[in-house]
């Protein structure tokens, strides 16, 4: 699971990166003082100084923006923290880790990001790294991989809230210990 760190490789064009990371930023920068409900497409692309048709070639919609966004921030924090996937089930406590440290820092910010829905801007990134792992290593005959790495992600995400809501709770390198012994059976069991 090393390649889950990996952000877009070096033959992505450094215009396209450049724009989306203008898109990310203005994103960011809106939901300081709006909600994200109430922020237009239209807002974003001014924001960054580029037009409609601009983001749509980089994103069919606000949504989308906001998992990439996410899912960047999620993995600088990986990196940031030296947070590494040794194996699998060294990335499963990587995994709750960063979920871990996402919600504390996420949480933790004054702007609108820490009011915008965190389930549907973290699970899915946090799926994906499952599913990607899933992919290289497979599943047992008959399981779904697809929904295995939606039930493994949902409850890496649960646990990891539960935590964050716990008034004195332990530290999040113990709480990543703990779900990965929760979910280990359930994602490791399926496996091949």
């Amino acid at each position: 699971m090393a390649q889950l760190l990996q952000a877009e490789t070096g033959t992505t064009d450094p215009r396209i990166l450049r724009s989306r990371r203008m898109l990310m930023d203005s994103l960011a920068k809106l939901l300081i003082n709006k909600s994200f409900e109430d922020i237009s497409i239209q807002e974003i692309a001014d924001e960054a100084t580029l037009n409609r048709a601009t983001f749509y070639l980089h994103y069919p919609d606000k949504n989308a923006l906001l998992q990439a966004m996410t899912e960047t921030r999620f993995r600088d924090l990986i990196v940031r923290r030296a947070i590494t996937f040794s194996d699998c089930h060294g990335a499963l406590r990587a995994i709750a880790l960063g979920v871990c440290d996402y919600l504390a820092e996420s949480t933790g910010c004054p702007s609108q990001l820490a009011r915008v829905s965190l389930e549907g801007s973290i699970i899915p990134v946090v799926e994906g790294m499952f599913k990607e792992g899933l992919a290289l290593h497979g599943t047992a005959p008959g399981v779904d991989a697809a929904l295995l790495a939606t039930t493994a992600a949902w409850a890496v995400f649960g646990a990891a809230r539960r935590w964050f809501q716990t008034p004195k709770r332990i530290p999040a390198e113990e709480m990543a210990a703990r779900i990965e012994i929760m979910v280990s059976p359930v994602l490791f069991g399926a496996s091949q």
